[in-house]
């Protein structure tokens, strides 16, 4: 993983991921969000779990999308998973 700016990659995201997850100090305590929101991968993970539908997370937040949701999952998956090699 490295920073550009306030925005986090990894060596394994697409282009469109780029830029949909920001962190900056002044949103949220530096927490990863949702480009453009407050709303924290850590929000969206939490309510996954909890049986939340993607459905469910954008009518609670018209601003996510599927797109945005499923960038959220990749985000953790790449971010807070052990890699198998």
């Amino acid at each position: 993983m490295y920073a550009i700016g306030m925005q986090l990659f990894t060596s394994s995201m697409q282009s469109w991921f780029w830029g949909m997850i920001v962190c900056d100090p002044d949103i949220m305590m530096g927490k990863p969000v949702i480009s453009g929101t407050r709303i924290t991968v850590e929000l969206i993970l939490e309510k996954l779990a909890d049986g939340k539908s993607y459905d469910d997370l954008i009518t609670a937040h018209p601003q996510l999308t599927h797109q945005s949701i499923a960038v959220v999952l990749k985000y953790a998956a790449e971010n807070f998973c052990p890699l198998i090699t």
